[in-house]
């Protein structure tokens, strides 16, 4: 049994969060989609037992914190925290975050994409 690589995702998470820079964003929560994909590193095949893996559990809800914490300026610094809350875990040792906002534009999705890859 040898180590193996799995990709673990969590798409299109929808939280209502304060993000932005402009007087509206600025006045109340808005609606983002936060999408992660963690590579991560185990023996194959995994025991088949939750904490044996990366538990999307915990990401899900590290999210849901940052998105009630303090109002967050830039989308790269919501990506960036998303990726630092993944990379706490020794297991992921790539991180790709992605974070759109769906209402600004009638007619487009703008959005920030990140990958970070644990040093070492």
């Amino acid at each position: 049994m040898g180590d193996a690589a799995y990709t673990i995702r969590l798409d299109s998470l929808e939280v209502m969060i304060g993000l932005g820079i402009h007087p509206g964003e600025l006045a109340a929560p808005q609606r983002v989609l936060v999408s992660v994909a963690m590579t991560c590193r185990y023996p194959a095949p995994p025991e088949d037992r939750i904490d044996a893996v990366v538990d999307y559990d915990h990401v899900r809800e590290g999210i849901h914190a940052i998105a009630a914490g303090e109002h967050i300026m830039l989308q790269e610094v919501l990506c960036e925290r998303v990726a630092a809350l993944c990379l706490a875990d020794r297991r992921v040792v790539q991180v790709t975050v992605s974070s759109t906002k769906p209402d600004i534009y009638p007619d487009a999705q703008i959005g920030c994409e990140i990958t970070r890859v644990r040093e070492g």
